[in-house]
């Protein structure tokens, strides 16, 4: 089975602003652990001066990364930019 790699950019909904989502943003480290444990989230970042994160997955199909997305604290609270990653080979050697 072909492993894909996503960025996975994600802001929080500063309009949706609760205590609902603060739990769920205190729970994203917890949820980015296990993923990590299980090989599933290969690096977090936070994105300075932003409410957000920036997460490299690798994943086995766009349906996996679908649903851990969906299983992520702040999903209802959150927009995602998914950027489907591709290994950069050295160009072929010429003549």
């Amino acid at each position: 089975m072909n492993m894909a790699k996503f960025l996975v950019l994600w802001t929080l909904e500063q309009s949706l602003l609760s205590a609902q989502m603060a739990k769920a943003v205190g729970r994203m480290p917890e949820y980015g652990e296990k993923l990590a444990a299980e090989g599933k989230v290969l690096a977090r970042y936070h994105i300075v001066g932003g409410h957000g994160g920036a997460w490299i997955y690798d994943v086995d199909s766009n349906e996996e990364l679908d649903t851990l997305l969906a299983k992520a604290p702040v999903f209802n609270f959150a927009r995602y930019d998914v950027r489907v990653l591709a290994e950069m080979a050295a160009p072929p050697m010429v003549g």
